[in-house]
Formats: C-alpha cells, sequence, structure tokens
C-alpha cells in the first residue's frame, strides 16, 4: 500500500471516529437532557379555570402538596370512577365531562395534578404519581370505597398515573382513553432511551383487571395506533372502543350514545368477574 492510500485510509477513519463520537455526544447531551427536562414538555398547565368552592377538596400528596380534588356521588352507582383528566386542562374545563359520567351511572372522583388548577407546586411525572395515590388514599381510607368498585379513568396524558395506580393498588378496573404506550414513544416511535415516561404499556402487563381501550382512529395528537397496540398489548379481560372519525378531543361528541353504553357494559364485564 503506497503512502497516498494510507494517508487517505487514516484521514477517512478519523472522519468516522468524529462522526460517531458527534453522534454519541448528542445522543448523551439529548438524553441527559430528556430524563431531567422533559417534564416541561410533557405537561401544559392553563391559568386555574375555577375558583375555590366548597365542592372541591384539597388533598395532601406524600411530598406535602396540596391536591384540588372534585367528588360527584352517584347514591344509586355501584362503581366510583377515579378520573385523570388530559393536558392543558383542569376541574373546571371537565366539569361537564364529569357530571356526564356521574349522570351515565358512576360517582366520580377527579384530581388536578400539580401546577393544574388550584394544585400546588409544579408539574412532574412522579408529583402526578403522588397526586393518583393521595386520591386513591382519600377514596379508599376517607370515603370508604371499596378498592374493587373503584375505576381507574385516564384520558391522554391521564393514562400515565391511572396505569401506574392500575399496576401497582388494587382496583376494580381500568379504562385508557386517547392514551399512549409511552410519551417518548408519541415522538420517536421507536424506543431511544433506556428510559421513559410514563410506560403504559410495560405497566400494563401488571394489571390484573379489565381494561377498556377507547381511541378515536383520526387522532392527531396520539395516534391511533397507540390505542390499538396497548389493546392488543394486554392479555387480561379487555374492551373496545374505536370510534371512526373522532380526533383527539372531539371523540365524546363523535361517539355519542355508543360512550355511555359501552361503560355500562365495562362496568357489567367488571361485576361478572367480581361475581366469579
Amino acid at each position: 500500500m503506497n503512502n497516498a492510500k494510507i494517508k487517505k485510509w487514516v484521514i477517512g477513519d478519523f472522519s468516522l471516529r468524529r462522526i460517531v463520537t458527534s453522534i454519541l455526544a448528542i445522543y448523551i447531551i439529548v438524553g441527559v437532557w430528556a430524563y431531567f427536562k422533559s417534564d416541561r414538555l410533557i405537561f401544559l398547565p392553563r391559568p386555574p379555570s375555577y375558583e375555590k368552592t366548597q365542592d372541591l377538596t384539597f388533598l395532601t400528596t406524600a411530598d406535602g402538596v396540596p391536591i384540588a380534588a372534585l367528588y360527584l356521588p352517584n347514591p344509586t352507582a355501584k362503581y366510583t370512577i377515579l378520573y385523570s383528566h388530559g393536558n392543558a386542562e383542569d376541574l373546571g374545563d371537565i366539569r361537564s365531562r364529569l357530571e356526564n359520567l356521574r349522570d351515565i351511572g358512576f360517582s366520580v372522583f377527579a384530581y388536578d395534578y400539580p401546577g393544574y388548577g388550584l394544585s400546588g407546586a409544579t408539574p412532574s411525572v412522579a408529583g402526578a404519581y403522588q397526586a393518583i395515590e393521595a386520591a386513591y388514599y382519600h377514596l379508599t381510607q376517607v370515603l370508604q370505597v371499596p378498592p374493587e368498585r373503584i375505576i381507574v379513568y385516564g384520558r391522554s396524558v391521564g393514562s400515565g398515573p391511572s396505569t401506574h395506580l392500575a399496576a401497582r393498588e388494587l382496583v376494580g378496573g381500568l379504562v385508557i382513553e386517547s392514551g399512549f404506550i409511552s410519551t417518548f414513544r408519541v415522538v420517536t416511535r421507536i424506543p431511544i432511551f433506556p428510559f421513559d415516561r410514563f410506560p403504559n404499556l410495560a405497566n400494563l402487563q401488571n394489571v390484573e383487571v379489565p381494561v377498556l381501550i377507547i381511541h378515536g382512529d383520526r387522532d392527531r395528537v396520539i395516534p391511533f395506533d397507540h390505542g390499538q397496540r396497548l389493546y392488543y398489548g394486554f392479555d387480561g379481560p379487555r374492551m373496545s372502543l374505536w370510534v371512526e372519525g373522532a380526533g383527539h378531543n372531539d371523540l365524546l361528541e363523535v361517539a355519542g350514545d355508543r360512550y355511555g353504553s359501552t361503560l355500562l357494559k365495562f362496568a357489567e364485564m367488571l361485576s361478572k368477574k367480581s361475581d366469579d
């Protein structure tokens, strides 16, 4: 091999190593940022849409953070829905939706994440976990709702704390509306880092109660295939409501009466399972 070829090979090898090193450095920098700063992208709180009223309850998380909550009892209901709402909304924004769930035939208990509504602190994945754990404690220990009579319901980002809780505590059932397999996978589609946020698909492997997956096939925020992968990735008793023509924020309107009837059928499934 002559000197020119050796020089060309050395230069080429050095350039390749520089490219690989640069890619690796970018990967590490992005990974560190994602690990410590991704909560800022996951949560999008807005100014509170409601004021403090007598029908609100304030819970306290394990870290001492005050969490605003709302209880809408239904004296004829067998099941209580523990509701975790979507992003960029709070208890005031979703009150009519919660009242609709009560009118369908459920008692409803909903809460705001840290940094949302009148809840304290700043939003975070850990804070959302602690908030739903505080809500679960209040339901089971203060309101004395039997755990097997609780349906954990998570919409959009609320699917994260809901699936987390259902994988770790005794509940009656789990509903995921417009949920994701994990937050990073909404953007990256494939696993990129050895960690993630709200790993719903992984958490489903530890859920031992029936699951209902609801998703619109025109969802542009969380693609429809996330709902399908959650459904087919769960091995236990399950139901689905695929809403043709529905996006992320108009699902209830497009679904119409099918929404309420599906929830009632799911409650029947839970009752039959508890009687077995």
